[in-house]
């Protein structure tokens, strides 16, 4: 079962009976999927009744948002975390990439919740894709502007690439393990072989 410390990871300055809701769901939507979850077991990881997830957040529905958007700020933040200037232009976009898979490091739920979200067909998470499409649009426009890449490639190219630097690792490092693990035997002794997802066009 979740347990309310998940809301510290999620939103680590707050531990409000909001905050933990939100940590509890993220938990269980990674674990379960949203469909599966009753707003019940959430409340129960969370320490919180029914009544108080549907006065901070109404429906599953809207705890599902609620869940997405905390997502999608903690990406922000890892991006924001290298500021223009912080670092050489040439490494800026290696050093962001760098903070992201650091945070997803932090927190194996919303990897978990990533890898659910993202790689299903129907369109209940397409909020969740569209949004990180527009954070990542946004750095390509601030990139140009800053004169760091290039305006040859069509805005949609660029940040397809950052998505699948940022996220493609994400999805197919669990493959490497696992085939890894098969020869488990020959690899005795050596550190599984680590994914590094690179774009061309």
């Amino acid at each position: 079962m979740a347990q309310p410390v998940a809301a510290e990871r999620l939103l680590a300055t707050d531990v409000s009976a909001k905050a933990r809701i939100l940590g509890a769901a993220l938990e269980l939507f990674a674990e379960r999927g949203v469909d599966a979850t009753p707003m019940r077991t959430v409340a129960t990881a969370a320490g919180v009744t029914v009544g108080l997830i549907v006065h901070h957040y109404g429906t599953k529905e809207a705890l599902r948002e609620a869940v997405e958007l905390a997502i999608v700020s903690q990406f922000a933040a890892a991006i924001a975390s290298v500021p223009l200037g912080g670092c050489p232009p040439e490494q800026l976009t290696g050093a962001r990439d760098r903070a992201v898979a650091q945070m997803l490091a932090a927190d194996p739920s919303l990897v978990d919740y990533l890898r659910r979200a993202l790689l299903d067909s129907s369109t209940e998470h397409g909020g969740l894709v569209s949004r990180l499409s527009q954070l990542s649009a946004q750095q390509v426009h601030e990139l140009r502007e800053a004169g760091i890449i290039s305006t040859k490639h069509t805005i949609g190219e660029q940040v397809i690439a950052i998505m699948v630097r940022q996220l493609g690792r994400l999805f197919l490092q669990p493959l490497i393990d696992r085939i890894g693990n098969e020869f488990a035997d020959d690899l005795e002794g050596r550190e599984l072989p680590q994914l590094v997802v690179t774009v061309t066009r």
